[in-house]
């Protein structure tokens, strides 16, 4: 029998704003998050929206001077990693805050470092947190500042701020995380390989904790004008409210999101030797990639439904086991067909009556921290008995004939629930999680 590893604790920012309470609240309500950008100026962009962070002042939540050093990505990964030690209980000083993304102390005067809870070993704590894109921002600025004033413009913080792994690296320095620490790079399929390898340090005896998820900031001009040309987004500029709509026969393109989603995963014998609650079980992890396209799914969706079996095998389930799904569900015509057809493929006649839904579809895509932020949500269907709708689905493809939660939430008892994530360069990651 693998090791039992069980979720402790939850951390978001999301086009909700900072805080799981938030982001659950969001989904529940059915109020979408897409906007108008105002990151930069989109004026001459072909695509002028997105679902944004709102109002997000790193200095609210971060020392000044952490927030010099790290871009808007990594202050995502840090904000949602402290709420999620915090209820999982294992930070020090999270007494003085709720673990509910409550702002700390303003102007950046609280302490630099917020240490573990005495009697816990710091050398087998780990965070693996990932991103698709890392420090865009800090990358294309200094660029501009490069060209505009040559070298001497460029600050020396950018070699610190700019890579992938310094979401996870500042939140192991921050909270003096001495365990396995780095990041996972699979494109939209990043954050759920990200707790998907934590899981597997969890069961190799790696570690005895982990803080593991996805961060993303890339509502950025190099990026919009990047996805926009390679004609993968929405273009409904006129209705931004109503882009984003998986598994519609209207859809058109995914809308861009941003912010993090991160578990603290743990040895099920070390959360009960402290007291731990366990909200969850993460039972299985299934991966692996479709060889065929850069961009494009396999035929039928055979790689993700690959992946699938792979976790259900993993996590011992049977299909008749599974109650819910948190698709990767893009809103982009052939993702969705595709992810459909895996998981007919794998559930038959059971899909017609499992539970799936897109996060998506009110936060928007948020790329390398998708995986991330939609475990958080599998988990909150887990513990809250509540599968959250799909937006904006008006005309439900007969190419994607799943059981889509629709219009309004569905009570449901869930037992177990997978939680897809699917990206370019043919990478495919589920998630298996159980209620404990």
């Amino acid at each position: 029998m693998p090791t039992e590893v069980v979720v402790t604790g939850l951390g978001a920012v999301t086009p909700y704003g900072v805080g799981t309470a938030r982001f659950w609240e969001g989904l529940l309500s059915g109020r979408g998050t897409a906007g108008p950008i105002t990151h930069f100026d989109a004026e001459s962009f072909p695509v002028r929206f997105a679902c944004e962070v709102p109002a997000f002042d790193p200095l609210a939540h971060l020392p000044r001077k952490l927030v010099r050093q790290t871009d808007p990505f990594a202050q995502f990964a840090l904000v949602a990693a402290r709420e999620a030690l915090a209820q999982a209980g294992l930070l020090a000083a999270a007494a003085a805050h709720e673990h509910t993304g409550a702002q700390e102390p303003a102007g950046g005067q609280e302490q630099e470092r917020q240490p573990l809870v005495d009697g816990v070993d710091a050398d087998r704590i780990g965070a693996v947190i990932a991103s698709g894109s890392g420090g865009l921002k800090e990358m294309t600025g200094q660029y501009e500042r490069l060209r505009a004033g040559g070298p001497s413009r460029v600050r020396p913080y950018l070699s610190i701020a700019m890579p992938l792994n310094m979401g996870s690296g500042q939140v192991a320095i921050r909270h003096g995380l001495r365990g396995p620490s780095y990041s996972v790079v699979s494109a939209c399929a990043s954050g759920g390989d990200a707790i998907g390898s934590a899981l597997d340090l969890l069961r190799a005896g790696r570690a005895d904790a982990v803080v593991a998820g996805g961060a993303e900031a890339a509502i950025n001009p190099l990026t919009m004008a990047g996805f926009a040309a390679a004609g993968a987004l929405s273009r409904r500029n006129d209705d931004p409210g109503r882009a984003s709509r998986p598994f519609d026969a209207d859809r058109d393109g995914f809308v861009t999101g941003e912010g993090a989603g991160v578990v603290v995963l743990e040895r099920a014998d070390h959360a009960h030797a402290r007291g731990a609650t366990p909200l969850a079980r993460l039972a299985g992890y299934g991966v692996c990639n479709d060889a065929y396209h850069p961009a494009q799914p396999s035929p039928g969706g055979e790689g993700a439904a690959r992946a699938l079996r792979l976790a259900l095998a993993d996590a011992d389930l049977g299909i008749d086991d599974v109650d819910h799904v948190n698709a990767h569900g893009t809103s982009t015509p052939p993702n969705d067909r595709t992810e459909a057809q895996a998981i007919r493929a794998v559930f038959g006649a059971r899909a017609d009556s499992l539970a799936v839904t897109s996060t998506k579809s009110a936060v928007g895509h948020l790329l390398g921290a998708a995986g991330g932020i939609e475990a958080v949500a599998t988990v909150l269907a887990i513990t809250q008995g509540e599968v959250p709708p799909t937006l904006n689905l008006d005309r439900q493809d007969p190419a994607c004939d799943l059981d889509v939660v629709r219009g309004r939430p569905r009570r449901l008892r869930v037992r177990s629930a997978l939680s897809n994530s699917f990206g370019f360069g043919g990478h495919n990651a589920v998630l298996a999680f159980r209620a404990t």
